[in-house]
Parts: structure tokens; C-alpha cells; sequence
């Protein structure tokens, strides 16, 4: 694996003569894909050197140990810092997901549970919202249909980060998010205070950067448009700004109705389309790469059931990684850093053991 390192050191330094051109910068599409790799190989780089420096340090205090005994009180703290930074290089070195810098649409469905599961979905749009400010990031509000309670039967909303370096991208920490989130809690129309199962589906995908990258023919589009209409069916628009896309051959089906304008509504539907083309396509490559299926804890079933959220004992309970804790209010208020620092690292693990093999 460490071999190559000298071939990856090649390509950042062709990179950095890359972004050196002003022409580059001419081509945001392109500059944003050089950026993002840059930055990548950038850790590598730097890992690799903070190791080779590390065991020119050990050897050096190995040497000078031998005329002064002092020395030799250096060396424990040297040999653990060489384990330590080739062990970080090591997981660098891990083939990456490329799509880890990408921004992501997220949509959040209601599913067993009626009412309950509607609210439970704007209670999981609130804790990914409080996660996203915490972490910098942008998020814009596309879609959404409201349950008579308040809650959603569903919703969508783009999150953005303006980090370059992909392993600070949103899709590198949200994409092990999509699946069914389980909740058990008294609901609000529970009149006995008996304690309730539902279940709210989480779908999750990277956002094509630009629309070059998925081209879409028109032809293969049948549009409708009609008028938005709120909770219980009442009309919130008297014209026809709604918009329902239709793609012909792959059968997936866009609505929206948030803006009052239907070129707006056209636009942002067009955003979802393109990126659930990119993950379908994304989803036929996995099947016919085992490899890449033994690799990922981030499965392409969205009916797994991949978390529990049980209110009346404060616990939240990751069923993939096993990470549980007990400070359920926290993670809703946007406290997710563990529960996807345990993902990462179950991932991490699973392609460490998938190169090995």
C-alpha cells in the first residue's frame, strides 16, 4: 500500500501546478474537482512526512543513546508517534470514496406510524439542521409536504459545506445516514402514555456538482404542472407553480411545490433528478461490485433498519456499528459527531479488511 505513495506525490505536485494556472480558475466545474483532490492528497503528503520525520527522529535517538543515557528516555515516546503516524498514513491510503467532498439532498419520509412518524421526521430535519450549523454548513429548505400535526410526510433539503478538503465534505459524514431511523416514545395523541414504535425512512444523495456531469436528455422528461396545496388539501397557490418531472427511462418521479414560482420549482426538481440518476447509477455499479458491497457499512437497502431513538430511556443505539449511549436529547439537538465518527470507523475498518483480502 505504502508503495504508492511516490505515485500520489507525483499527482499533487502535477495538481499544484495546475491550480498555479490562471485558466484553471476559468472553469469553476473543473477548478472545484482539481480542489478538492489537491486537497486530499494534501493529508497524504503531509502524513507521509510527519512519519519519515518521525523515523529519522527514532533512529536518531537510538544513535545518540548510546554515548548519552539520556537520549534513550526519548525513545519509547518516538517508536509509539512512528506507530501512530503510519497507522494515520495507512487509512489515508484507503482507496476513498470519490464522492465524499460532494454536497447531498437529503430527504426525510414518514413511514409506519402515521402522525407519529410525521413528526418524528421533523424532529430528525431539526436534529440534521442543529448538526449542519454546527458544522458550518449551508442548508436550503426544497420541498416539503406537511402532516395536519405539524409534522412532515416529507421533506427535502440541500446542505452545502464550502470546506475543499473532502474529508470535510457532507457526503463524507451523511451518507451512512440513509436507512430507517426507528423511534420509540409516547406519542402526543397517545392518551394512556403508552410507549409506541414508528419508523421514518432517511434517504441521503450526493449532489451532482454540475449538470454536465449527469446530462439529461429533454426528450426523456414528461413535465406536469398543477397547484400547490398545503396540509388536509387547501390550496396555498392560485397558479399552476407546481411542478411534477417524470424521467422516462429510469421511472423516477420529482415533485415540487415550495417556491411560488414554477421556474423555481422546475429547477430544484431538476437538482433532486440529477442526483438520484447519479445515486441509481451509483447503486447498479455497487451490484456488480461485491467488492465495493463488502467495503461500505452504507447500504443500498433504504429499508434497513439502521438506528433507535428510545426517548424513555434517553438511548440512542447504531444497530450497524453498535454504538449505543444514553444522551438521546443531546444527539437531537444535533450531537452526531460519535454516532458517525462510529461509521466512518466501522468503514474505515471493513476497506482495510477488503485490501487485506
Amino acid at each position: 500500500m505504502f508503495e504508492s505513495v511516490e505515485v500520489l506525490k507525483k499527482e499533487h505536485k502535477e495538481l499544484q501546478d495546475e491550480l498555479a494556472d490562471p485558466a484553471l480558475h476559468a472553469d469553476p466545474a473543473r477548478s472545484k474537482r482539481v480542489n478538492r483532490r489537491y486537497a486530499e492528497l494534501s493529508r497524504i503528503v503531509a502524513a507521509e512526512a510527519t512519519w519519515n520525520q518521525a523515523k529519522d527522529d527514532l533512529e536518531a535517538a537510538r544513535e545518540l543513546a548510546k554515548e548519552d543515557e539520556a537520549f534513550a528516555e526519548e525513545v519509547p515516546a518516538l517508536e509509539e508517534l512512528v506507530q501512530t503516524s503510519q497507522e494515520k498514513l495507512r487509512r489515508l491510503l484507503i482507496p476513498r470514496d470519490p464522492d465524499d467532498g460532494r454536497d447531498v439532498i437529503m430527504e426525510i419520509k414518514g413511514g409506519e406510524g402515521g402522525a407519529e412518524s410525521a413528526l418524528f421526521a421533523a424532529d430528525l430535519l431539526r436534529m440534521y439542521l442543529h448538526y449542519a450549523e454546527s458544522k458550518g454548513w449551508k442548508t436550503e429548505l426544497l420541498e416539503r409536504t406537511e402532516s395536519d400535526l405539524g409534522g412532515y410526510k416529507d421533506v427535502q433539503v440541500a446542505i452545502k459545506s464550502n470546506a475543499t478538503d473532502p474529508s470535510q465534505g457532507v457526503w463524507a459524514h451523511l451518507k451512512y445516514e440513509g436507512g430507517v431511523h426507528r423511534v420509540q416514545r409516547v406519542p402526543v395523541t397517545e392518551s394512556q402514555g403508552r410507549i409506541h414504535t414508528s419508523t421514518t425512512g432517511v434517504l441521503v444523495f450526493p449532489e451532482v456538482d454540475e449538470p454536465e456531469e449527469v446530462e439529461i436528455n429533454q426528450n426523456d422528461l414528461k413535465i406536469d404542472v398543477y397547484r400547490s396545496s398545503g396540509p388536509g388539501g387547501q390550496s396555498v397557490n392560485t397558479t399552476d407553480s407546481a411542478v411534477r418531472i417524470t424521467h422516462l427511462p429510469t421511472g423516477i418521479v420529482v415533485s415540487m411545490q415550495n417556491e411560488k414560482s414554477q421556474l423555481q420549482n422546475r429547477e430544484a426538481g431538476m437538482r433532486v433528478l440529477r442526483a438520484r440518476i447519479l445515486a441509481r447509477r451509483q447503486e447498479e455499479q455497487a451490484e456488480l461490485d461485491s467488492a465495493a458491497r463488502k467495503s461500505q457499512i452504507r447500504t443500498m437497502d433504504r429499508s434497513e433498519r439502521i438506528r433507535t431513538y428510545n426517548f424513555p430511556e434517553n438511548r440512542i443505539a447504531d444497530h450497524r456499528t453498535g454504538y449505543k449511549a444514553y444522551n438521546l436529547d443531546a444527539v437531537m439537538n444535533g450531537a452526531l459527531d460519535p454516532l458517525i465518527a462510529s461509521a466512518i470507523e466501522a468503514d474505515e475498518e471493513a476497506r482495510l479488511s477488503a485490501v487485506a483480502d
